[in-house]
């Protein structure tokens, strides 16, 4: 795997390392690294080795170091990860270890622990646990504790989660932090997700999938699993289809074998002529483009991308009421929020956008107005260089550098409790 050597010899600056368990999940960082770069702070990842992770190193330009690290948990594979971890971590000597998704998490801060790296921090960007049972569910909640409890600190993607988390008693509100409203990069909104940036993207896109110029899309991005929620929006759909002849389904997004939706399900949304199957793809503003409003019917989620970046692109959102949804969704809004696990409430929701195109409209530019004010990328990578500064300072480790500037202390929404934005959060 391609890498920077120089990286491999500890210099001046900051060295920040980033761990997930699977190199899919580095996309969380896309932009952030070059933002961090200009402002002093040396960047490093570790993760799963596959051909996303050489992707990763192709775009970012950063050294990598894959490890391989098993989703499941696995006592004798999970030791031998968190020893190469450690061997990476001794040789790079980060001053930051920042650890995301729940495996990569539990065994990034046990490496930091073990290397003595001065700062560690896990983000929880969602937490599984919350639709578990059983032994999973207990298993589940051991690693939240342990990742939490080695960390200096823990970053939560929004604020509904963070309530989740110290309730279900995973670390205490003085150490769990949400960046000013929450979300995991914020939204390209100037850029990838403008909806005025390719004029006529809506009307090629749709011809490249065989979709009428008159149609009303119903929008789906995501992977088509259970916990996604596709057999409801499958039912609703069924509901729907004969009194909107007009209407069609897009869904964008992998069938995976984790979690696969029923045979007949899939069988129904395969065999419907007017539903399309996008697949997995890599870039999806397109396909946002040539929607008219995006469905979320999901069951678990830390701050679901897709609510925010359909917004960005004026697109109304119906999604479930759940944390992380509440948080992407204003009831009313920028969209409606639907109980979860019921296709009749989805059905209706979905109706009424339909038979609406003025409501869809509102909705839509309500929510782009939204996401620039409170979502925009720029101000969630302040927020999260200031936070670095701090807990850096609050651990000793001095670098002119890195010193806060008052507008960043000003502008940085931190703090262990939710700051309260322009608008409500969530209602």
């Amino acid at each position: 795997m391609p890498r920077n050597r120089s990286a491999d010899s500890p210099g001046g600056g900051i060295r920040l390392v980033h761990i997930t368990t699977v190199p899919e999940s580095l996309g969380f960082l896309r932009g952030q690294i070059a933002y961090m770069t200009v402002r002093g702070v040396s960047v490093a990842a570790i993760s799963s080795p596959g051909k996303d992770l050489a992707e990763f190193v192709e775009r970012e330009g950063v050294p990598t170091y894959p490890v391989a690290m098993a989703r499941q948990i696995t006592p004798w594979r999970d030791m031998i990860s968190i020893w190469r971890i450690y061997r990476v971590l001794r040789r790079l000597r980060p001053h930051i270890v920042h650890a995301q998704t729940p495996k990569g998490g539990l065994l990034g801060t046990i490496a930091a622990w073990l290397a003595r790296t001065p700062v560690r921090i896990y983000h929880i960007r969602g937490l599984p646990l919350m639709t578990a049972t059983g032994a999973r569910r207990r298993l589940l909640w051991s690693t939240e504790r342990v990742a939490c409890g080695l960390s200096h600190a823990v970053l939560c993607v929004s604020h509904s989660v963070r309530d989740v988390a110290i309730a279900e008693g995973l670390s205490p509100p003085r150490k769990i932090t949400v960046l000013l409203g929450g979300s995991g990069n914020g939204v390209d909104a100037e850029g990838r997700f403008d909806p005025h940036r390719e004029p006529a993207e809506r009307e090629r896109t749709r011809a490249d999938l065989g979709i009428p110029p008159n149609a009303i899309v119903i929008g789906f991005v995501g992977r088509v699993v259970r916990d996604k929620g596709v057999v409801e929006l499958a039912a609703a759909w069924s509901a729907l289809r004969n009194a909107f002849p007009e209407a069609r389904l897009l869904m964008v997004g992998p069938l995976e074998p984790q979690d696969p939706i029923p045979r007949d399900t899939e069988d129904l949304l395969r065999g419907d002529p007017r539903v399309h199957l996008a697949g997995k793809v890599r870039e999806t503003a397109p396909f946002y483009a040539a929607m008219d409003l995006v469905v979320l019917p999901t069951h678990r989620e830390g701050f679901p991308n897709v609510p925010l970046e359909a917004a960005s692109m004026e697109l109304p959102v119906v999604a479930t009421r759940i944390p992380g949804c509440v948080d992407a969704v204003q009831d009313g809004v920028t969209g409606t929020l639907v109980p979860v696990g019921a296709s009749g409430p989805l059905k209706e929701a979905v109706e009424a956008y339909l038979r609406d195109a003025e409501l869809r409209r509102a909705h839509g530019r309500a929510g782009r107005e939204r996401v620039l004010r409170e979502f925009r990328r720029e101000s969630i990578w302040a927020a999260l260089h200031a936070h670095y500064r701090a807990l850096l300072a609050t651990r000793g480790v001095v670098d002119d550098s890195m010193a806060p500037s008052p507008d960043d202390i000003s502008s940085s929404g931190l703090g262990g409790h939710p700051r309260t934005p322009a608008e409500p959060t969530y209602r």
